[in-house]
């Protein structure tokens, strides 16, 4: 499982020009699902995203988690990530879980990270999202499980 998180002061989602997850400071959350990825890889990509010291304290350091801000998480599906780009000119998507397998995981992720964050909101499984951001700092990273 993949995951690009990126530190936001605001970010959305829309999906048919209506709105479905937005959220003010926070983490942005990309999400790609591989083959091998199990509920249990959701867990663990979870725990790092709610965990991952990416907000500043009152020295400037990054020692804050998403949890100690209580910020809010924006989960986004994007199989994309998970593209091998290693050859040529156009990715290749066999790396990706099959879209069956990443929705179940997708959809898990989601709703364990609802149940257990108090601002989580999420897109729409493989919709036609337009994804809208304001990275802070720009501060983005890259987390696998």
């Amino acid at each position: 499982m993949i995951g690009l998180i990126q530190r936001v002061s605001h970010a959305s989602v829309r999906v048919d020009n209506k709105v479905c997850g937005e959220i003010d400071q926070g983490i942005l959350l990309l999400l790609a699902v591989e083959p091998q990825d199990l509920e249990s890889s959701a867990e663990r990509l979870l725990e790092r995203v709610l965990n991952y010291r990416v907000f500043s304290d009152a020295d400037g350091k990054m020692n804050l988690s998403l949890r100690d801000i209580q910020g809010g998480l924006l989960v986004v599906s994007q199989f994309t990530l998970a593209a091998n780009t290693q050859k040529g000119l156009r990715p290749s998507f066999t790396s990706a879980a099959a879209p069956a397998q990443a929705e179940a995981l997708y959809n898990h992720f989601a709703t364990r990270a609802k149940a257990i964050h108090i601002n989580t909101q999420s897109g729409i499984f493989a919709a036609d999202m337009q994804v809208t951001l304001c990275n802070d700092g720009p501060v983005t990273f890259s987390l696998q499980v």
